[in-house]
C-alpha cells in the first residue's frame, strides 16, 4: 500500500473543475480565499486537506522584481521535494508564477506551517510524461484540464535548498 492509498478527502467533481464557469470565477476566488485562511491562520494552514495538499509560493517577479505569494496543489515527494503543476485552471496561458520561477528558480515555500528555501527546476517534457500518472493520484482534475486545453503543462520539481 502507497502513502497516497491511505489518503482519503474531499475532491471537487471532475466536470465541475473543467466546466466554463468553474474556470472563469475560480482563478479569481480560489487563490485569494487561500491567501486570506493563510493569513488569519498566522501562516500555519491553508485550504488543504490529506487528498489534496497545498503550499504557499514566494516567488519573485519575472517582470516586477516584486514578491509574489501563489497558492499551489502540491504534491510531496518523499526526498522533501514537491512537485507542482502549472495548469493555470485549463486557461490558454501559463500562470504567471511559472515564468517567475523560470526568471528567478530560488523561491520559498510554506507547507503545513513551516517556512522552506526552494529551487524550482522545470522537469523536460520526459520527466513530466513519466511522473504525470503519480500526479494524478494526487489530483486527477489535471487530466481533465488536459482534456480543454492545447497546452502542455510546466511541471516543476521545488528542491530544498
Amino acid at each position: 500500500m502507497t502513502v497516497r492509498d491511505s489518503i482519503r478527502g474531499f475532491k471537487v467533481p471532475g466536470g465541475v473543475l473543467v466546466s466554463r464557469p468553474f474556470r472563469a470565477i475560480a482563478p479569481k476566488v480560489v487563490p485569494p480565499m487561500h491567501r486570506f485562511v493563510h493569513r488569519v491562520s498566522g501562516g500555519r494552514t491553508l485550504l488543504s486537506s490529506k487528498a489534496q495538499p497545498m503550499l504557499l509560493l514566494e516567488s519573485v517577479g519575472a517582470k516586477t522584481g516584486q514578491r509574489r505569494e501563489t497558492p499551489l496543489a502540491a504534491v510531496p515527494r518523499p526526498d522533501d521535494c514537491f512537485v507542482v503543476v502549472g495548469s493555470n485552471f485549463a486557461r490558454p496561458t501559463h500562470p504567471a508564477w511559472t515564468a517567475n520561477l523560470l526568471a528567478r528558480p530560488d523561491a520559498t515555500i510554506t507547507y503545513e506551517g513551516r517556512r522552506r528555501d526552494v529551487r524550482a527546476r522545470l522537469l523536460d517534457d520526459g520527466e513530466a510524461e513519466a511522473i504525470w500518472p503519480e500526479l494524478l493520484e494526487w489530483y486527477p482534475g489535471w487530466e481533465r484540464y488536459t482534456d480543454v486545453t492545447d497546452r502542455t503543462f510546466r511541471v516543476f520539481e521545488l528542491s530544498p535548498r
